[in-house]
C-alpha cells in the first residue's frame, strides 16, 4: 500500500551525552483503515461471479505502526532509521508480503542524513518510483482505488525491495534526485534477483513534474522460481504478483521486469490536474511459464476539488493494454471522498467500475477471455466488468 504523510506523537527526547546541541528523538506513529466493502463479479471457489460484502482495511492508507528516530551528531550530520510494520485491522494478524507475514515488512532501514550532502541508507525500503512518482498519482490521495488494474506497473506499492542501499540528493533549486540498488544474495551470481532505480523530480511553485525507472530481475535458478511461484528475487521478494490478480499473476516466473514511469502535476486553486504514464516490460526467458514477453502501457488521470477545507473529491481514470503475449485493454474509472473530521481522523467513500476485453493468460499453455480485476485488490471477475464501493474510516496517529 500506499504512504501517506502521518502526523506523530513524540515518545523519547534526550540529551547526547557531553554534547549539548546534539539530541536523539523515537517516534511511534500509525494508520488505522478500515471500510464496509462491496465487490460486485467476484469469483468465488466454483470460479461463479457473486457479490462480496464484508470489511475491508487499508483503501485509503495501508495498516501500520512503526517507530522512526534520528540522532544530531553534529555539523548537519543526522544518524537515523525506521521500522514499520503492517497489520490486518481485522485478525490482527502481521501484515503478509509473498505470503509470508513479516514484522516490518512494510519498511526497516538505517542510515545517515546531512543538510547539504542527502540521504543514505540501508534495508527494506520503497523503490524510486514510489517516492517521486506516485506522489503525483491520484493513488497517493485516494490509495487502491485508483490504483493500475493488477498494479503492473507498482503505482499502489505491492512491491517492496530488501538489502536495499539508497541515495536521495538534497533539494536543489526545486530539483531532486534518487538512485537506488539492492542485492539480490545468491553467491556466485551477484546479478541473479538484484534490483535498481533511479528517479528525478521536479517542481515550481504550483507544477511538479517526476520520472525514473525500476528494473527487478528474479532468481536464474529454475527451481527458485518454482519452489517460490515464479517470483524469486532476493532483493524483491514481494514484487507486484501478491495481490494474485489475474492480470498479473501468470507472469511471475519473468526473467525480469522493467517499469519507466513518469508523472506531472498542477494545481490552481482548489483544483489538482495530474497525469501519468508507464511502460512495463515482463520478459521471459527459458525457466518462464509463459512463451513470449508481455508488455503494459498505462495511461491515467486525476482531478482532484478541495470542495472546503475539509473535503476533498476526486475523479480518477486509467487506461491498461497489454500486448505481446496477450492482448487486454482495461478501462477503469475512479470516484473518491475524503471528509476531515479532525487532523487525524477522516471518513472517505471510494467506488470503481472496471471493462476489460481481450485474453488473459492462465497458464503456460493457456489463455482465456480477459477478466476485470480493478485496482491492487486482487478481486478476479469472470466477468468483463466488476464494481468496487468502500464506506470508511481512518485515523492516524
Amino acid at each position: 500500500m500506499k504512504r501517506v504523510a502521518l502526523s506523530t506523537l513524540s515518545l523519547a527526547l534526550l540529551a547526547a551525552a557531553g554534547t549539548a546541541h546534539a539530541q536523539s528523538s523515537v517516534t511511534l506513529y500509525g494508520v488505522i483503515d478500515e471500510s464496509i466493502q462491496w465487490a460486485h463479479n467476484t469469483m468465488d471457489a466454483n470460479k461463479a461471479n457473486k457479490n462480496l460484502v464484508g470489511l475491508a482495511g487499508g483503501n485509503l492508507s495501508g495498516n501500520r505502526w512503526g517507530l522512526k528516530g534520528t540522532e544530531d551528531l553534529g555539523g548537519g550530520l543526522k544518524a537515523i532509521f525506521q521500522l514499520e510494520s503492517g497489520f490486518d485491522i481485522n485478525s490482527g494478524k502481521m501484515g503478509k508480503y509473498n505470503g509470508n507475514t513479516a514484522i516490518f515488512g512494510r519498511q526497516a532501514f538505517v542510515g545517515l542524513s546531512h543538510d547539504q550532502f542527502g540521504t543514505v541508507t540501508f534495508g527494506r525500503q520503497y523503490d524510486p518510483l514510489v517516492d517521486m512518482v506516485q506522489p503525483l498519482t491520484g493513488d497517493n490521495y485516494f490509495g487502491s482505488t485508483f490504483a493500475t488494474p493488477g498494479d503492473v506497473d507498482n503505482n499502489d506499492n505491492s512491491s517492496r525491495t530488501n538489502s536495499a542501499v539508497k541515495y536521495v540528493s538534497p533539494v536543489l533549486q526545486g530539483f531532486q534526485f534518487e538512485g537506488m540498488y539492492a542485492f539480490g544474495g545468491v553467491a556466485g551470481a551477484t546479478g541473479s534477483g538484484q534490483s535498481w532505480g533511479a528517479a528525478a523530480t521536479y517542481g515550481i511553485g504550483s507544477f511538479n513534474v517526476a520520472g525514473g525507472y525500476f528494473r527487478m530481475d528474479n532468481a536464474s535458478s529454475p527451481a527458485s522460481r518454482a519452489a517460490n511461484g515464479g517470483w524469486a528475487s532476493g532483493a524483491t521478494s514481494d514484487a507486484m504478483f501478491q495481490d494474485g490478480s489475474q492480470i498479473t499473476q501468470a507472469y511471475a516466473s519473468a526473467k525480469s521486469v522493467g517499469i519507466a514511469s513518469v508523472a506531472a502535476q498542477y494545481v490552481a486553486g482548489p483544483f489538482t490536474f495530474s497525469g501519468r504514464y508507464s511502460n512495463v516490460q515482463m520478459r521471459t526467458d527459458g525457466a518462464s511459464a509463459f512463451p513470449s514477453n508481455q508488455r503494459f502501457n498505462v495511461a491515467g488521470g486525476f482531478l482532484g476539488y478541495q470542495l472546503n477545507p475539509a473535503l476533498l473529491l476526486g475523479l480518477g481514470y486509467t487506461w491498461t493494454h497489454g500486448s505481446g503475449d496477450t492482448s487486454n485493454t482495461y478501462n477503469q474509472v475512479s470516484l473518491g471522498a475524503d471528509y476531515n473530521l479532525s487532523k487525524r481522523t477522516d471518513l472517505y467513500a471510494v467506488a470503481a467500475y472496471q471493462h476489460a476485453n481481450g485474453t488473459q493468460r492462465d497458464s503456460a499453455t493457456t489463455t482465456s477471455t480477459a477478466g476485470a480485476s480493478i485496482g491492487s485488490y486482487g478481486f478476479n471477475s469472470a466477468s468483463s466488468s466488476q464494481t468496487l464501493v468502500s464506506l470508511g474510516i481512518r485515523h492516524k496517529f
